[in-house]
């Protein structure tokens, strides 16, 4: 068995334990690794976010026009400026925006879009152009080169499945469904050694990522506690442990988590409510957290899609379509709106044509918060400029 199909089996460490023999967790004795005080915390919608209802171009008369059955009537959205406004579920949005704390970016996509959710995931998380595929994430490549060996909780995944994005050659990253149900004892038995096989070397680091994510997680949430009452949502109960863990030294430089239901074929105007809804109070909460906490300076909050919808509605919903705004919170980011409102009269195939790659995105995260040369990991996109 090789390294990657090891990893596959065994990386997935989901609000239980993973069972290993007793003499592995004797290898579970590297220290913490702390890189700076930066950290992002990626917030992934799932099913491929309407942006054109989310940021909304009311101003436009040809959004009405082409959205007859799910379009936002202009008395309804809030925060109106230079043409665009909020969708009414994203008060709070509009507030951290008022703020000064919250940038969207207009029209984020890639060139050769393509359609499908789990091809334009995979695009996403690995930072591949659309006619390549590459084994590891783009975050995971960042950390194999970052940590200079492997360090457990370096990337902390809070879900039920791994993550491509934080897919690395080393284990870096941990999956974590229920952070306080994460508890693995660790045998204290010294110079235990297995052989000079390299693949049980590598047996060794799995069980060193099981035993320090395990005992680094349990301590920072003793050291922290929540201040802010959150909603009982499971995107809100995963931004509420994230937050624990940022306030208890936990010291990753990367925390991941995301939310469905954004596949909106149909009932648009109902389901997209509701889900933006649960994303607004969650991720306001964490916001408010943080700030509480001294710590939105040195946390940045990156909320995004794998794609957006067709600007013609379909009847009652909207099918997949390219490019899609995201949202940069925190971070002492600039808290302004960058590119221009999606140009409804120009569209490739009736899909907006994407003015940002999101590869820029991931530029100048990995430049000024990471303090990483981006190009090392294979992006070759300029920074964005005018984010932070």
């Amino acid at each position: 068995m090789n390294r990657r199909n090891f990893l596959t089996l065994t990386g997935t460490l989901t609000g239980g334990m993973l069972i290993l023999p007793d003499f592995l967790h004797a290898f579970g004795s590297q220290s913490n690794l702390v890189i700076g005080e930066q950290c992002v915390v990626f917030v992934q919608l799932n099913g491929g976010n309407d942006g054109l209802n989310t940021f909304i171009p009311y101003d436009n008369p040809l959004y009405y026009d082409l959205r007859t059955k799910i379009s936002l009537n202009k008395d309804l959205v809030i925060s109106k400026n230079k043409g665009m406004a909020f969708h009414p579920s994203l008060k709070d949005f509009a507030q951290m925006q008022q703020n000064g704390d919250l940038t969207v970016i207009q029209n984020v996509g890639y060139p050769e879009p393509i359609r499908s959710h789990f091809r334009s995931q995979e695009i996403w998380q690995t930072a591949a152009d659309s006619n390549k595929y590459i084994n590891e994430g783009w975050l995971g490549r960042y950390l194999d080169l970052q940590c200079n060996g492997h360090q457990a909780t370096a990337g902390i995944n809070l879900d039920s499945i791994d993550n491509l994005a934080l897919k690395g050659l080393e284990p870096n990253s941990i999956t974590v469904k229920d952070p306080n149900r994460f508890k693995v004892k660790s045998d204290k038995e010294e110079n235990v050694t297995l052989s000079d096989n390299p693949q049980l070397d590598f047996v060794r680091k799995i069980a060193n990522s099981v035993t320090e994510g395990s005992e680094e997680i349990q301590k920072a949430l003793a050291k922290s506690k929540s201040e802010i009452s959150y909603p009982k949502t499971d995107l809100s109960k995963n931004l509420e442990w994230i937050g624990r863990l940022i306030k208890g030294n936990l010291n990753s430089k990367v925390y991941y988590t995301s939310l469905g239901g954004f596949d909106t074929h149909d009932n648009q105007l109902a389901i997209h409510e509701k889900q933006l809804t649960t994303l607004n109070d969650a991720l306001y909460s964490f916001y408010q957290d943080l700030k509480q906490a001294q710590l939105l300076q040195n946390v940045t909050v990156v909320v995004f899609s794998e794609f957006g919808r067709r600007v013609k509605d379909n009847g009652n919903g909207t099918d997949h379509g390219t490019a899609a705004p995201m949202f940069i919170i925190g971070g002492n980011n600039k808290g302004t709106v960058l590119g221009n409102n999606p140009d409804l009269s120009n569209l490739d195939n009736g899909d907006l044509k994407y003015e940002t790659d999101f590869r820029s995105v991931y530029a100048s995260l990995l430049q000024q918060k990471m303090n990483f040369d981006y190009s090392k990991i294979g992006i070759k996109n300029k920074p964005v400029s005018g984010l932070f």
